[in-house]
């Protein structure tokens, strides 16, 4: 054979080893050859990490739903915010083990005397995925676009002024001072001030602005856009998007993060999110070794995954009460306009359910009907706690142990109920209000979740034992958004919200406020509809508008309080968070706060004497 055969022979055999691992389930864990084409801004960014890292090799995680947009200004879900976080950065940061405040598009700030303005001082040759440089005009357009009181952006009510006495809404005041330098000026000190800046991602205005400009904003930078589209101001960028299969992310090339030897970050070559259908096919996929780890396991699941570790060379972290939370709530929402047979300003679920919804003796009743001992054992396997609050136990500086809600006590919601004239008169087993309507509702979860679904199972039972009759009615996801945030047609749902970062109670004004999207109860209200509405309207704005913890402590409990006297949430148990992931990862630091494994991306990777799984 002479020699160029044998080079081609070679290179044969070459291709279709690398196209038998392509189509292997497993992937390749070989590290690249990564070369950094591109020259290092002046101002990098140094991570904080264990130890450095080696370049190559990706991060495979389950999901159990396909994001619904990739445009980080109007994602208001998890699923969206997990590849949304990694993809577009902010002008600060947190570090989620220390909860502090950290600079990132940014690489410094200051405070004016009085402690109004704060100016952030861009980091010089920061760029965009497509090598356009990010400049505070940027930092600019992504604020007003956030602000846009046309659109469901998520960041607006942590950068506006309520004066209580007058409900006015003002905005804070946004100034480019030059290329590099930005200013947010608020009314008075704002304890929030770097976490809500921190929550608006900057988004470019090269590509953006017209779509802005042209009311065409919300469907921007939706799933369908092309990867080479998405330009990206995070340390990576879309590679691939397959709607309920999988979501591939690459480096951003032109990233201002380093580690200490001054390389180039991201590690990774990519990280992949794989969508699995539900909970039970993603813990199928990990013990196959599809996945490197898991955000979200089951109680139910927790034994397989301690008695599997060793052998399937995993790390099964333990990180305690979780920071999301689980509730239910009733429908209170108002039409807006006449649709549906349903005229402007009347309610969605009609007047009967209206006034049984309304009225929060009905909502404490109901609260009293639920065994949440039985939850704990059965739904949750004994792997949660009770919650009565926003801050679960995960948040050591927030949740107030002195805060507590209606729990079971059947005997109990049977006299609130009897109070208001409510009884079984004809003996069918389901009780009539006052008027002779029987009490008959549904109430919806997320399918693809089988913990709420079996809480939702025990919590029929529970409230059929006090002659209330309840529907389920599991839905897929995004089907059920449609209905809690767009045309608001349902009876009631079971769902919870995930936790801010940093976990503070200034960070959630859209479920505080009484204008806020997930106010869930009734969501943007121009004005609070009732004095209890208004009142957690002004206890927000003292929690916010002030330098004193004590003060801020104290508001945030008569905030809880209040809740739970109003019932607006009946609040379930929290679960106690274990989650795996490989072992041959490095600078891997899983915390309470979504994204639970991955918000350190940039500076996990591949330990060079891990062998592939």
């Amino acid at each position: 054979m002479t020699r160029r055969k044998l080079e081609a022979t070679r290179a044969c055999v070459c291709v279709l080893l690398v196209m038998a691992l392509a189509g292997c389930g497993r992937a390749p864990v070989g590290r690249s050859a990564f070369v950094d084409h591109n020259p290092l801004p002046p101002d990098t960014m140094t991570a904080r990490m264990d130890e450095p890292g080696e370049h190559g090799g990706r991060f495979v995680v389950g999901a159990t739903s396909s994001p619904k947009t990739l445009n980080a200004l109007i994602a208001n879900e998890q699923n969206s915010n997990d590849v949304c976080n990694l993809l577009y950065d902010s002008l600060t940061g947190t570090d989620n083990t220390t909860q502090e405040d950290i600079p990132a598009l940014a690489k410094s700030w200051k405070w004016s005397s009085d402690g109004c303005t704060v100016t952030f001082q861009l980091r010089r040759g920061a760029r965009f995925s497509d090598g356009h440089p990010i400049t505070a005009e940027d930092v600019k357009f992504s604020f007003d676009v956030a602000t846009d009181d046309s659109l469901p952006t998520v960041g607006k009510d942590g950068l506006s002024y309520v004066d209580p006495a007058t409900g006015r809404h003002a905005k804070f005041r946004f100034e480019v001072l030059d290329s590099l330098r930005f200013s947010v000026t608020s009314p008075k000190p704002y304890a929030m001030m770097l976490s809500s800046v921190g929550a608006v991602r900057i988004l470019p205005k090269h590509v953006l602005e017209s779509a802005w400009k042209s009311g065409r904003f919300v469907s921007a930078y939706g799933i369908g856009t092309p990867p080479a589209q998405l330009v990206t101001s995070g340390a990576w960028r879309l590679s691939e998007f397959v709607t309920d299969q999988k979501v591939v992310l690459e480096r951003n090339p032109w990233w201002y993060g380093v580690d200490a030897r001054g390389r180039r970050l991201p590690y990774l070559d990519q990280v992949v999110f794989v969508i699995a259908r539900d909970q039970n096919v993603a813990a199928m996929k990990f013990h196959a070794g599809e996945l490197d780890g898991l955000d979200n396991v089951r109680p139910e699941d927790y034994r397989g995954y301690e008695q599997a570790r060793e052998r399937e060379q995993y790390t099964f972290y333990d990180i305690g009460p979780s920071l999301n939370t689980n509730f239910l709530w009733f429908n209170l929402n108002l039409a807006g306009s006449d649709t549906a047979g349903v005229r402007a300003g009347q309610p969605l679920v009609g007047p009967v359910k209206f006034a049984w919804f309304d009225n929060p003796v009905f909502r404490r009743a109901v609260s009293m009907a639920i065994d949440r001992d039985a939850l704990i054992r059965g739904p949750f396997r004994g792997y949660a706690i009770k919650n009565w609050q926003l801050l679960t136990r995960g948040s050591r500086v927030w949740n107030d142990t002195t805060v507590t809600g209606d729990d079971y006590d059947p005997a109990g919601a049977r006299r609130l109920l009897a109070g208001l004239g409510w009884r079984d008169r004809n003996g069918d087993g389901v009780i009539e209000d006052a008027k002779g309507n029987p009490v008959r509702f549904s109430m919806m979860t997320n399918a693809d979740n089988t913990v709420r679904m079996d809480m939702l199972t025990l919590i029929v039972d529970d409230l059929a034992k006090i002659g209330i009759r309840v529907t389920p009615a599991p839905l897929e996801m995004s089907a059920l958004l449609g209905h809690t945030r767009s045309d608001l047609r349902y009876d009631a749902c079971l769902l919870g919200l995930g936790s801010a970062s940093p976990a503070d109670p200034g960070m959630y004004p859209n479920v505080i406020k009484s204008s806020g999207l997930t106010h869930y109860w009734r969501s943007r209200q121009p004005v609070p509809s009732t004095p209890e509405e208004a009142r957690m309207d002004a206890l927000f704005e003292r929690n916010v508008y002030t330098a004193d913890l004590q003060v801020r402590h104290r508001t945030y409990h008569d905030i809880a309080a209040l809740m739970n006297q109003q019932a607006w949430f009946v609040w379930l148990p929290t679960q106690l968070m274990r989650l795996p992931v490989r072992a041959r990862f490095g600078n891997v630091h899983p915390t309470p706060i979504p994204n639970r494994i991955l918000w350190n991306a940039d500076r996990v990777f591949v330990r060079r004497t891990a062998g592939a799984n």
